[in-house]
């Protein structure tokens, strides 16, 4: 029996609900004198698994169970990668979460509720290590979800508690209900990597709709070295003439078409009304699924009317289209214009990105002048800084005139305080957001400290959470909290909050104070040298020197103009450990963590330090 997708957790007395195990479905055959343990689509999985098939034949009686064979990683959460890898770790923590009985002594249940069902389960099934009854609630679905959420697990399933089991009929009496938005798309093709990529750039992705095979998109994220040169093994015996497209897609690089026998799961943003999956991300390969049951249906297809449906967009030209986002209608060009070559990402994607996250950017945007470094060729291409806001600006756009000492005259700055103008300034090609430290009605003032922790060409990133452990220990003496973040290039910068109390030459003159001592902690990493001619290229640079008026940095959030798609990510201090690196926060999985974590650079903005008495604190 499988299940119909609901988005929304819910409560109802009718309905049971159950942890959704991230595992190989499974039925487990004890009614004959040779036990059988099989897949959906009829895989044998008793040699695989033998440690489950082993334990099953300990069972006393004779029956069909269905139910989840699930891996536990070393933090004991169930993971579907290490089940993939049993081959090369027969000692796998592994269990069979038994979740329903169709058969027992000779007689089936399918005409049972699913509550007799289930009782006559956990009569009947004898758990140990390995094998476990799969327990539900009753009733409070919503509680229950939040619950799986709050432990990382996938999702949960809702049974009706009078629903009887049909086998092979994905009814709307069962409901997965996941946590992310995930789906199963069948590999047609690969297109050739660029740079320094190997194996494959992106798998063209397809699936059946009315019996014809569609493109559903392309995904380039999520793989790793070895994933890649995995996935690329296996695609070259299906390497054929034609693709499986009655419609081809058109490809930003060369394709090489494979015959539609590999299932990817995949999570994404959302599905359009054409059924492509927007950021689709790889998650696994599915050898226990059939390519030809992936289908769109009445569960996944965008036709469905419960899926949420993309902005309607009005076409203008070659790329191009109208939007509406807050109050404006924007012309947004070049949509499909590449913006990182590697990673096949688009200049939309980048526009898309920054809507999904605009809640939390926005706060940390709010009333500082911008200072616009342009990409309009993507990463590969020239970029130029602009400070000043062009002649053709929108006038519904904010803007703010800042005299300059060191160029004489008024600026014009453009205001980030919305997403209209957070997607007019990604539509010039700003991929990365570059602010003040200070708000425009207290400019002489910054609402925080920067520490930046800048490597040299010889430095690794264990050298930067070194040096990163340190600032932390000095500002332990100190009595301060300091609000560590990646810079989403090779850095770590920490903030320490301010609220706008003291003038820049203070802020400055702190921030040397505790470099200094973080310095005299790690004379043979680190330097305050500030001339890249005199700096030894085995030393992380301290620069304290950001603290000035008129300097910008990359906004908490921003992308980077760097492979991978990097962003500048708030750490909590027990992450700033050797294992981090620089590009485990990128375009694709940010929001999840947002969504998980919420803004924990938040207090940033807060009530800011007593700074004398920090300094006596110090001196004592």
């Amino acid at each position: 029996m499988l299940c119909k997708v609901s988005d929304k957790a819910f409560d109802d007395k009718d309905w049971a609900f159950e942890i959704k195990w991230d595992g190989y479905r499974a039925i487990a055959d004890l009614s004959k004198d040779e036990l059988r343990l099989y897949s959906r689509n009829g895989i044998d999985f008793s040699q695989k698994f033998k440690k489950i098939t082993h334990s099953l034949n300990l069972q006393e009686h004779p029956m069909i169970l269905d139910g989840e064979i699930v891996a536990y990683d070393d933090k004991g959460k169930p993971n579907f990668q290490w089940l993939q890898r049993i081959g090369d770790n027969p000692n796998l923590a592994l269990t069979f979460q038994v979740f329903d009985l169709l058969w027992l002594n000779g007689h089936s249940t399918e005409n049972l509720s699913y509550l007799q069902r289930k009782e006559l389960l956990k009569d009947a099934l004898i758990e140990n290590e390995i094998i476990k009854y799969s327990d539900h609630i009753l009733e409070k679905g919503k509680d229950f979800f939040q619950a799986a959420k709050d432990m990382g697990l996938e999702g949960i399933v809702a049974k009706k508690t009078d629903s009887l089991y049909k086998e092979n009929l994905r009814s709307s009496e069962w409901l997965k209900i996941k946590i992310h938005k995930s789906d199963e798309a069948v590999i047609c093709g690969f297109t050739e990597p660029k740079g320094s990529r190997k194996k494959f750039g992106a798998l063209i992705l397809g699936k059946y709709l009315n019996g014809e095979m569609v493109f559903c998109g392309h995904t380039g994220g999520g793989f790793n070295d070895k994933s890649l040169s995995d996935i690329y093994d296996k695609m070259q015996p299906l390497i054929t003439k034609n693709s499986v497209f009655k419609i081809t897609p058109k490809t930003n690089t060369k394709a090489t078409w494979i015959k539609p026998e590999l299932v990817a799961e995949i999570k994404f943003s959302e599905l359009t009304e054409d059924n492509i999956y927007r950021h689709p991300i790889f998650l696994r390969l599915r050898d226990d699924i059939d390519s030809k049951d992936v289908k769109f249906n009445s569960e996944n297809s965008s036709k469905n009317e419960n899926m949420k449906k993309t902005e309607p967009k009005k076409r203008t030209g070659k790329d191009d289209v109208l939007k509406k986002i807050g109050k404006q209608e924007l012309k947004l060009t070049n949509q499909n214009k590449i913006y990182f070559p590697e990673d096949d990402i688009t200049k939309g994607d980048v526009i898309d990105f920054y809507q999904s996250i605009s809640k939390y950017i926005l706060p940390h945007l709010k009333d500082r002048p911008q200072s616009m470094n342009r990409y309009p060729n993507g990463i590969k291409g020239l970029s130029f800084f602009q400070k000043d806001a062009a002649e053709e600006t929108p006038e519904w756009i904010e803007t703010q005139k800042v005299f300059s000492e060191s160029s004489d005259k008024y600026i014009n700055y453009i205001i980030c305080n919305d997403k209209e103008t957070l997607a007019y300034l990604n539509n010039l090609g700003c991929i990365e957001l570059n602010i003040w430290t200070s708000k425009i009605k207290k400019a002489d003032n910054p609402d925080y400290l920067v520490l930046d922790l800048d490597p040299s060409e010889k430095n690794s990133f264990e050298d930067v959470i070194e040096t990163a452990q340190a600032v932390k220990e000095v500002l332990d003496l100190a009595g301060v909290d300091g609000y560590p973040k990646t810079s989403g290039s090779s850095g770590i910068h920490v903030y320490i909050p301010m609220n706008a109390k003291y003038s820049y030459d203070q802020v400055k003159d702190f921030g040397h104070l505790l470099m200094q001592m973080v310095q005299k902690k790690l004379p043979d990493l680190t330097t305050l040298e500030r001339s890249l001619q005199k700096r030894d290229k085995n030393k992380i640079y301290l620069d304290y020197l950001q603290n000035r008026r008129g300097q910008t940095l990359a906004s908490v959030y921003s992308l980077r103009p760097k492979n991978g798609a990097p962003v500048s990510m708030p750490l909590e201090w027990e992450e700033v450990k050797n294992g981090l690196k620089p590009t485990d926060f990128n375009i694709y999985n940010v929001l999840e963590r947002l969504k998980n974590k919420g803004d924990i650079f938040k207090p940033v903005l807060d009530k800011g330090i007593d700074m004398l008495k920090v300094i006596k604190k110090l001196e004592q």
